[in-house]
């Protein structure tokens, strides 16, 4: 499964940049964000690993994700790979420079899925990764937008 979200934020690309490769700023516009831990490899290469740990829902059941750094071209791009127990994805997110603006798109890739009911997700409700994704762009913008440029 693949699809595209964009959003613009009025800011310029290197302050987007900047809040973006923050981990700190996770917390700010990712619902659920717990912790993120480095794993292995040195911060920001290629290949370097991370853990990202949400607690999501009512019963904040926790997730965690496993981030492996494909590419790192900042300020023009960023891939990383995602690994859950029943999801891998990879997320490449671009950064255009519109002057006073930019554009933020991510193409997302599922590349597997593991177990009976995350596989009748796909199939019933498959809009619900793409939302989930341009729901959290969103909010990005929104908080981008209330740093000082």
């Amino acid at each position: 499964m693949k699809f595209k979200c964009s959003v613009t934020i009025n800011l310029p690309r290197k302050r987007v940049v900047e809040l973006f490769n923050n981990p700190e700023n996770l917390k700010e516009w990712q619902d659920g964000f717990y912790s993120f831990q480095p794993l292995e490899g040195e911060p920001e290469a290629i290949g370097s690993k991370s853990k990202l740990v949400y607690l999501m829902g009512k019963k904040k059941q926790r997730m965690e994700l496993i981030e492996t750094i494909l590419e790192n071209d900042l300020p023009d791009r960023f891939k990383g790979q995602y690994y859950h127990e029943h999801v891998t994805n990879t997320m490449l997110n671009t950064f255009t420079d519109l002057g006073d603006k930019t554009r933020y798109d991510a193409e997302v890739h599922y590349t597997e899925f593991r177990g009976f009911i995350i596989r009748i997700m796909v199939k019933i409700i498959p809009g619900m990764f793409k939302k989930q994704v341009q729901k959290w762009m969103d909010q990005f913008k929104d908080f981008c937008e209330r740093q000082p440029a």
